[in-house]
């Protein structure tokens, strides 16, 4: 790859990053302005077009990244949970709200788009939630018919629970850690953590009642 190149594709990522960046100071993605959007990278406006064709094209790449993100963690928190003993299940959550805390802009921008954002957004977030189920249910389905599991349609609901869980775990975890009072977000996080872990536990336990 030549230096302009390079440079030109930093330049491209950097406006994905930029955008992000804005909607996790809580504005939709519909609402962010170009010229806002070119002051954050430092660019003039008319450079955008060198590297998207509109704004919705940086949100259909935004989410794209975006998703990756949070399928990768998500894949992880299953992973962990089912190939450790499960009464450590509180070591796979507390693997989760790491990675939460570390990378909360994509959590906030998946969660602001989705019930709020523009109609183009929420139907692709849509569509990538049920790719992320596809998926789950591919990879845990030899897993649950080895234990018995006869109607794979009680997997996929799982899934979808979780799937809804563990987005409303990360939207509570960073509303915990933006408590100024540090005492009571000590305790507010223990007691998430403990709520988030027997629902976790329920929810896998519960498919083999």
């Amino acid at each position: 790859m030549s230096l302009r190149e390079e440079r030109k594709q930093q330049s491209h990522q950097a406006i994905i990053d930029a955008a992000l960046v804005l909607s996790s100071r809580g504005r939709a993605f519909s609402n962010i302005s170009l010229r806002e959007l070119s002051r954050e990278v430092g660019l003039v406006p008319t450079a955008f077009y060198r590297h998207f064709k509109d704004m919705q094209q940086l949100g259909t790449e935004l989410l794209d990244q975006v998703a990756l993100k949070l399928k990768s963690v998500l894949n992880q928190l299953v992973d962990a949970y089912l190939h450790q003993v499960h009464s450590d299940s509180e070591a796979s959550i507390t693997l989760f709200f790491q990675a939460v805390e570390e990378h909360p802009e994509p959590w906030l921008f998946f969660a602001t788009e989705r019930w709020g954002g523009s109609d183009f957004l929420r139907s692709s977030i849509e569509r990538e939630l049920q790719y992320w189920v596809s998926d789950l249910v591919d990879e845990l389905e030899n897993l649950y018919a080895a234990q018995g599991i006869e109607q794979p349609q009680h997997l996929k609901l799982l899934i979808q629970m979780l799937v809804d869980l563990s987005l409303n775990w990360a939207m509570g975890w960073m509303n915990i850690q933006g408590l100024a009072d540090a005492n009571l977000r000590q305790i507010r996080a223990a007691e998430f953590k403990t709520q988030t872990v027997i629902q976790m536990q329920l929810l896998f336990q519960g498919i083999h009642a």
